[in-house]
């Protein structure tokens, strides 16, 4: 039975108005991947995890120290407009309470790295096997990341937070202090991660039935000038 020209004209449009569709989702997932591994960076150096908060302030008594706590680095406030420091990603030694955390968000920041490094693969296998590569990547990474937000409580009880949120911190218990930016955003991430593995998993399974032959080569050119 043979096909009218009109209707395979219109059959043919529709598939390419829909390859151009995923091509674009395509885009948007490798730039939103690029711009969370860079966010990544920024979680593990920020010294922002934990922090007294301002209800301190009203307490009855001496005076306790005031200042944010990181993976790498604790920073008091002092009379200077820049915060007192101590310790830094520089030296590559975390805090000995965060030890096994940093390493966790360590190793999600590779996972995430490397998925972005695979994005060169495009222009030599076929695309639907990177966005699985990418997807089991993302999906390491968020589950690392994960792991890291939910040691990172279980570790308050140390004598580092002892000296910044007073003596009453235990674990799961923060004490004077509250979580802040740095580690909410390590929690969103995880959801992040998630969002951007399923979706890659999406793509690379329409992704034989929607391009054509040397879709692989044009995706390349689209997601490396992104």
């Amino acid at each position: 039975m043979s096909v009218s020209p009109g209707l395979a004209d219109l059959s043919r449009l529709y598939q390419t108005e829909f390859v151009r569709s995923a091509r674009a989702v395509g885009v948007l997932w490798a730039v939103c991947t690029l711009c969370f591994a860079i966010i990544q960076v920024v979680i593990l150096v920020q010294p922002s995890w934990i922090g007294t908060t301002d209800a301190r302030t009203h307490r009855v008594g001496p005076s306790l120290p005031s200042g944010t706590m990181g993976l790498f680095e604790v920073c008091m406030e002092s009379d200077w407009p820049v915060p007192d420091c101590r310790g830094g990603l520089s030296s590559l030694s975390p805090l000995p309470s965060f030890q096994s955390v940093a390493v966790l968000v360590g190793v999600s920041l590779w996972a995430v790295w490397t998925s972005v490094l695979c994005l060169c693969l495009f222009r030599f296998c076929s695309a639907a096997t990177v966005y699985k590569i990418c997807a089991w990547l993302q999906l390491t990474a968020g589950f690392c990341l994960a792991l890291a937000c939910l040691l990172f409580p279980d570790s308050w009880e140390s004598p580092e937070m002892r000296v910044l949120c007073g003596d009453s911190v235990g674990s799961f218990s923060p004490g004077n202090c509250s979580v802040h930016w740095a580690y909410i955003l390590a929690m969103l991430g995880i959801l992040d991660y998630a969002i951007l593995a399923t979706l890659a998993f999406v793509l690379a399974n329409r992704q034989d039935a929607l391009l054509p032959p040397n879709a692989p080569d044009v995706t390349a050119g689209l997601l490396m000038s992104a």
